[in-house]
């Protein structure tokens, strides 16, 4: 008889991309995505971080100042991270599990993609122009997106 209580691809899933944003360096806020085809089958994970070659210490990671002293035009987040990660065949059709909601540009990216499916964690920029837009688009281009819906597992690392 097999194992009962055993993890959900929802929550396998979204716990990859939680873990994932455990690599951010960000002070204020760690995202992670962790993108799957239609065979449960991870094709690449991201997280919120400088470009390659853009050292972390170098940049800034203010959230308010001048523009370019903040990180705003410089990091890129962790679902154009996980698409551009991608190294081979084709993302059409697969999900992203992100933890948080995302924005407007890599909502674009995702459709762009061919992405289908988005499952998010969090979405507390909802009520932001961005996010409105984000939703926008996926409506337009028939791309689902549902808010997880954790089991009820807790899982933990002590590191």
């Amino acid at each position: 008889m097999k194992r009962e209580g055993y993890l959900c691809w929802d929550e396998y899933f979204m716990g990859v991309a939680m873990l994932s944003a455990g690599r951010s360096k960000d002070p204020g806020t760690q995202v992670g995505a962790c993108i799957v085809n239609d065979e449960n089958r991870i094709m690449s994970v991201g997280y919120n971080g400088m470009p390659c070659g853009c050292s972390d210490d170098d940049f800034p990671w203010d959230r308010c100042g001048e523009n370019l002293d903040t990180k705003y035009p410089y990091v890129c987040h962790a679902e154009l991270n996980a698409i551009l990660n991608f190294r081979g065949g084709s993302l059409k059709g697969c999900r992203v599990y992100c933890t948080l909601f995302p924005c407007n540009e890599c909502a674009k990216a995702i459709i762009q993609i061919g992405i289908k499916e988005v499952i998010y964690l969090e979405d507390k920029y909802a009520s932001t122009d961005s996010v409105i837009a984000s939703k926008k688009m996926f409506d337009a281009a028939g791309v689902k997106y549902t808010k997880y819906k954790p089991a009820g597992h807790q899982v933990r690392f002590e590191l």
